[in-house]
């Protein structure tokens, strides 16, 4: 089969490779959507270390073509979304709710689980291989699109639970760092969460205007306004929460520095430099400040639940899809997104 490599930095292509075979509690799926997402962009540039050799990508939408020994209520042709995140189910991590941190059985003693396109071979190729399939393969229902749902197996689902994680409540002000796919997801994640204030900040104008377009509050330019300032303004003294979607010590600094006393920074970022926290940024330890970290949620269950959500109308992420191409193409695909040329928001893979 064809799929996108990974060889070294700016070293990926198109090559032909094995086609899986789906052993035991495995299936296989024939790939018809997936995407070119920022962290794609940190391995290539090679800022993400994994090893050379291995089938980049990780949004994966497609129809089951291989279903291993013990899988069980599923059928050959069955459209399935996967998760970026494929927990085993049965480990120390899944059985303690930490299903990101999922070590397939392997331990839990290093951060980060089992990811496609990162750990595992990943979505841009024509098929992929699901371990775990029984916990990972979430029907896609007959009335949504492929478009609409492969966003959930990763920005969405890791910007909504910057929200969930940071306990996003009714009439909360919230303001979120970084207004890309990740940061975008998470304002819209804590405006279902309750939020009445949501305040996006970013200095890409596209970035803006497609936050104004989903329905952030207030969109906040760094680049023309002291952002903390305005943000501690519009509050009346600083936001219950502050997501921090970039990764930078800057905007890490910055959501402290929005907080009212008692408040929460929840951080999607990651982190490839040193992070430092001034103490006056940290009130000192005295601001009863609360921070927490979230890889995002896989699984079955967890795209089932996205998948409502959409279903239901109340959010639709097919606008984030600005562009498309042949997995052929992936080279242009590559440079377009990682230029953010022709406003470029969401870049859309089919075989």
């Amino acid at each position: 089969m064809r799929a996108n490599v990974f060889h070294g930095v700016n070293r990926f292509g198109i090559e032909d490779v094995k086609t899986p075979r789906a052993g035991p509690g495995e299936a296989v799926i024939q790939m018809t959507l997936t995407t070119v997402c920022g962290t794609d962009l940190h391995i290539v540039r090679g800022e993400f270390p994994v090893k050379p050799g291995l089938v980049i990508g990780h949004e994966p939408v497609g129809v089951i073509q291989e279903l291993g020994p013990g899988v069980t209520g599923y059928q050959v042709g069955d459209r399935v979304l996967v998760g970026a995140i494929t927990p085993c189910g049965q480990c120390r991590a899944c059985l303690s709710g930490q299903a990101a941190q999922c070590g397939h059985g392997d331990g839990w003693e290093q951060a980060g689980g089992w990811r496609l396109g990162n750990t595992l071979n990943g979505a841009q190729s024509e098929s992929i291989l699901v371990p775990s399939a029984q916990a990972n393969l979430a029907p896609i229902p007959d009335e949504l699109t492929d478009e609409q749902v492969v966003l959930l197996s990763d920005i969405a689902s890791t910007g909504f639970s910057g929200a969930e994680s940071a306990g996003v409540r009714i009439g909360d002000a919230v303001v979120v760092f970084a207004q890309g796919p990740i940061g975008l997801c998470a304002s819209i994640g804590a405006r279902l969460m309750g939020a009445t204030l949501v305040i996006g900040v970013d200095g890409d104008e596209s970035r803006l205007k497609m936050a104004r377009r989903m329905g952030v509050d207030v969109v906040l330019d760094y680049r023309q306004q002291d952002v903390v300032a305005e943000v501690r303004r519009l509050t009346g003294g600083g936001v219950d929460v502050a997501i921090e979607a970039l990764g930078t010590p800057q905007t890490f600094e910055s959501c402290l520095r929005c907080l009212r006393p008692g408040g929460t920074v929840s951080s999607l970022g990651v982190y490839s430099g040193k992070l430092q926290i001034p103490y006056d940024a940290f009130a000192a330890g005295l601001g009863d400040y609360r921070i927490v970290t979230t890889l995002c949620p896989g699984g079955k269950e967890r795209m089932r639940r996205l998948m409502e959500v959409v279903r239901s109308r109340r959010v639709d992420l097919s606008p984030l899809i600005t562009h498309r191409f042949r997995l052929a193409d992936i080279q242009e695909a590559y440079a377009l997104f990682g230029e953010r040329r022709d406003g470029v928001f969401k870049v859309a893979i089919q075989p």
